[in-house]
């Protein structure tokens, strides 16, 4: 099926899901469309960005140029220091997930069912994978919410009935936003509620090109990022 209009940008994504942050929050992200969560931060909220490779609180992406290779995120980019920087070894980072010390955490999905069981290791059609941090996040964090393009780049849906990929975890996601729609996984498996559209999109278009049955919210509206 055609699109009916143009899919949001990697950065509109991130703005969307930066909203979901409160103030004073511990907030992980992980690699691809998270990381650049930390450039859209709404005016006033102050947030301790946590990263498993052992760091605490620092600031957005730094800027071209002025880069630190001390200094970087779980995908490999510049960060920008403020005062009150923490340093600690990574099994003391770890802890602090385990321990439920992080309040939210952003991830990237292959995969993610209408259970929200999320699937984001492994790809078998490449043979490849790399566990990282997110199968402790996955279960750690008090909050997952997941920030990918809503089809792989053949078009096969992302959002599923069942993962066919290796898992990550179980049951931990609880928003997906996609470049076309914003997504909630209800609790005690009530299935998937589609909250907003991407502008030009309706429920229609969406469930098209998704392969879990989706609700619909009495409040649906387009996704807005103010």
């Amino acid at each position: 099926m055609t699109d009916p209009a143009p899919r949001l940008g990697r950065e509109v994504i991130a703005m969307r899901v930066a909203r979901e942050f409160r103030d004073g929050e511990v907030v992980n992200l992980g690699i691809g469309i998270p990381t650049l969560c930390s450039d859209f931060v709404p005016h006033g909220v102050q947030l301790m960005y946590h990263s498993e490779s052992g760091l605490l609180n620092c600031g957005p992406l730094a800027d071209d140029g002025d880069g630190d290779v001390d200094l970087i995120n779980a995908g490999g980019q510049f960060l920008s220091p403020i005062p009150g920087m923490a340093f600690f070894d990574s099994a003391e980072a770890f802890a602090m997930i385990r321990g439920g010390h992080v309040d939210v955490t952003a991830l990237g999905a292959l995969q993610v069912s209408e259970m929200g069981d999320l699937a984001n290791w492994f790809l078998p059609s490449r043979g490849v994978g790399n566990v990282g941090g997110a199968m402790d996040l996955a279960v750690g964090a008090k909050r997952v919410i997941v920030a990918m393009e809503h089809n792989g780049r053949d078009g096969t849906p992302k959002i599923v009935p069942e993962c066919s990929f290796p898992l990550t975890g179980r049951g931990c996601v609880g928003l997906i936003v996609t470049d076309i729609a914003v997504i909630e996984v209800l609790p005690e498996g009530g299935g998937l509620r589609l909250i907003e559209h991407a502008p030009g999109w309706d429920a229609a278009s969406i469930q098209s090109q998704t392969e879990a049955e989706f609700s619909v919210s009495q409040d649906l509206t387009e996704i807005t990022l103010v």
